[in-house]
């Protein structure tokens, strides 16, 4: 066997594979030694049949398995032995004239190579680090909310700016018959303001879905409209009133500080403020750096230039899925994963060249802050570390949840690397400001 590489430019190599005779004649008569023993044919005895029998109805489809077996090992070990780093698989040429009676038998397979490049962290073209604060107004806004979720429900006769209306919201034509709960002041325009105010208990009130709520979602919560299954939102609905409620917000005193934190750690509205602002803060930062890694990515992959294989990746995305794609759909897929693939490509250079790495006893633990953060939400402060480890333990021998938690690991890791050698633009602001700058 003779197995050699020919470079085509830098992203693009060939391999060579010659196989002889020598390499599979043995193995192939053994096998057809073995099919002899176990052949049953009419007309002769067991292991009796004609070795020209065997030969002429198994020989070609063993010979093929045989010499594709070892074609696959020795390609492995020649593309490990060479230490290249490819892009996707190697792609065996079809030979139309290919020869399976030749005495040498010769396949050739197209490499994409990975680019050789470097990652400049010091650009002078900065990334924004948003710090995002809570402002006064924002935290006023959640002092009342609290007030309001932990406030005295009371039912009133007829409808005030205040109330809360719970009534079905019924249009016979697309069969909507569903029940909904709302705020008088979250109506859009004081003309829907004016057909529920007065109302009462059995009283029916005709809306034009159009523009009905400030927030469109709520009206999409309330017909159910949210999800995959969501119907055609109809241009009208009718509500029957069915409660009409208001709500006394609670006071600012103990009994709330003492429902809202057991501890006594919060004892007056100043330290509740101060509370609140802590927390919404920290919810701020995860979001922030969020938005800091998605920046980052997308300077590294825009301002790190490097030619990538790309006529041979798209053959090779061509025929990588269960589905073979046709040329004009893997250059669709292949612009689609390009970006993608550019920064896997940046990151992995990062991770090689800062030793950047994580084992498994860090992705354990990471596994097991998750976890207890999850339990925390439904009451559960202080999981036994048993507890932890054992459902830690499951979730880790779930393949796709485990690559989910290391992804999840891994980016946290890069974006306190990029933290520490990058350089940032930074800029302080509201949520509201964050949210219209960012996502608008």
């Amino acid at each position: 066997m003779n197995i050699t590489r020919e470079n085509i430019d830098a992203l693009n190599a060939v391999v060579k594979v010659d196989i002889v005779a020598d390499d599979y004649q043995a193995k192939v008569e053994k096998l057809l030694a073995d099919h002899r023993k176990k052949a049953d044919i009419p007309g002769f005895r067991k292991g009796q049949v004609p070795m020209g029998m065997i030969k002429k109805q198994y020989g070609r489809s063993i010979l093929m398995e045989e010499v594709n077996k070892l074609l696959q090992e020795s390609l492995n070990k020649f593309l490990e032995s060479e230490k290249l780093a490819l892009l996707g698989n190697p792609l065996p040429r079809v030979k139309e004239d290919f020869n399976w009676d030749a005495a040498t038998l010769s396949f050739e397979f197209e490499l994409g190579l990975t680019p050789e490049f470097e990652v400049d962290l010091k650009s002078k073209k900065k990334v924004t680090e948003y710090k995002i604060i809570a402002t006064e107004e924002l935290l006023e806004e959640e002092l009342k909310n609290i007030q309001i979720r932990y406030g005295k429900v009371s039912s009133v006769d007829e409808a005030v700016l205040e109330a809360s209306i719970t009534g079905t919201f019924i249009n016979e034509e697309k069969e909507i018959n569903t029940k909904g709960t709302f705020l008088v002041k979250d109506l859009k325009g004081k003309k829907n303001e004016k057909k529920v105010l007065g109302a009462k208990s059995g009283d029916s009130v005709e809306f034009a879905t159009k523009d009905l709520f400030e927030d469109t979602k709520t009206l999409e919560a309330i017909l159910g409209n949210a999800g995959e299954e969501a119907q055609e939102v109809p241009d009208s609905v009718t509500l029957t009133v069915t409660d009409i409620t208001t709500t006394a917000p609670a006071d600012l005193d103990k009994e709330l500080f003492d429902k809202l934190f057991a501890d006594g750690s919060v004892t007056t509205a100043t330290e509740l403020k101060a509370k609140i602002k802590e927390d919404a803060e920290i919810q701020f930062k995860q979001q922030g750096d969020q938005q800091l890694l998605n920046a980052i990515t997308g300077h590294l992959v825009e301002n790190t230039k490097f030619d990538l294989p790309a006529v041979f990746l798209k053959k090779w995305l061509g025929t990588a899925g269960e589905k073979p794609l046709t040329p004009a759909e893997a250059d669709a897929e292949f612009e689609k994963s390009e970006n993608g693939l550019r920064y896997q490509l940046i990151e992995g250079k990062i991770m090689k060249d800062n030793d950047i790495k994580i084992d498994y006893t860090e992705l354990v633990a990471y596994a097991k802050g998750f976890i207890r953060t999850q339990m925390a939400q439904f009451g559960n402060m202080n999981p036994e570390e048993k507890e932890l480890d054992d459902i830690a333990g499951r979730i880790l021998q779930n393949q796709e949840e485990a690559q989910k938690l290391q992804s999840q690991l891994i980016s946290q890791k890069l974006l306190a690397f990029y933290k520490e050698n990058m350089s940032f633009k930074s800029k302080e602001l509201s949520y509201e400001a964050f949210t219209k700058e960012v996502y608008r």
